[in-house]
């Protein structure tokens, strides 16, 4: 696989799809990634929906991420609204992320432990929230490691092929009828394998994994799998400027990491995917 031209051609995806420069941790992400889909042998198109997943729930930053609950009372009541119905429901939770977590994870999703909703709060490149999902992973114990690249890339993997986050794999979003180097992947479809918000987030994602596919194309990435490694030219220069996450739950559906505003990149992404959602509906 060509390295360098599989950064090459995400820095020059057309405006709307990625079209983005990396940063040295973003690239360390990437690498990372790249490396286990070589141990497991994963096709190009399950690898592109994987690296679509991550860049998505992690807010482009492409590192494991922590869930941030510091939030304003206003914000609560828009955030969850059933829980925090009024302001001075919502004041004692305000800029108080432990006492908000197990407010709102506590007694549910296998969390039974007085500071349990704080213990197993979302995190890693893909947010594994509660006791239960945790154990899962074989992170009860030690919730923390979640955050360690290579624990986080295993949950993500695992998480991905095996059903362990919603029940749904990669599997399930091969094109009927054809293997999946052939006949394409439902990359939109395929973001309820992290989380149940396919309506809100699955035009993203669909953009995220093609311009991902295309990269791969453009690097010689084997269909069943990655050839022979070849390490980045380093007279290469890569550069990143990531739009840094913001990480917090945006809905009741636990699990999704969170992102910043928005800059200009951003503003170009939401753009294509709301047009793109347009076109499916």
């Amino acid at each position: 696989m060509n390295k360098a031209a599989f950064y090459a051609a995400l820095r020059w995806r057309a405006p709307g799809e990625l079209g983005m420069s990396f940063s040295q941790p973003q690239v360390n992400g990437v690498e990372a990634i790249l490396d286990e889909a070589g141990r497991r042998d994963i096709s190009l198109l399950h690898l592109a929906a994987i690296l679509a997943e991550a860049y998505h729930e992690t807010g482009g930053a492409m590192r494991p991420v922590e869930e941030d609950l510091n939030y304003s009372a206003k914000r609560l009541m828009q955030v969850w609204p059933a829980r925090f119905p009024t302001l001075a429901s919502a004041e004692p939770y305000a800029n108080n992320p432990r006492a908000l977590a197990n407010r709102v994870y506590g007694g549910r999703l296998g969390n039974v432990g007085a500071d349990h909703g704080w213990l197993y709060r979302g995190r890693g490149l893909a947010q594994i929230t509660g006791r239960a999902n945790y154990m899962k992973f074989g992170l009860a114990d030690a919730p923390d490691r979640a955050n360690d690249m290579a624990t986080a890339v295993r949950v993500l993997f695992d998480g991905m092929i095996e059903g362990l986050f919603t029940g749904r794999r990669l599997s399930d979003f091969d094109t009927v009828g054809g293997s999946p180097a052939d006949s394409g992947y439902r990359y939109a479809a395929s973001r309820a394998i992290i989380n149940n918000d396919v309506r809100q987030n699955g035009a993203k994602i669909e953009a995220f994994g093609r311009s991902f596919e295309a990269a791969l194309r453009e690097a010689g990435y084997g269909g069943d799998g990655l050839p022979g490694p070849e390490p980045c030219d380093k007279g290469v220069v890569v550069t990143f400027r990531p739009h840094g996450p913001r990480r917090g739950p945006e809905n009741e559906v636990p699990g999704e990491a969170h992102r910043s505003s928005p800059g200009f990149l951003g503003r170009l992404l939401e753009a294509a995917a709301a047009g793109l959602a347009r076109w499916v509906k």
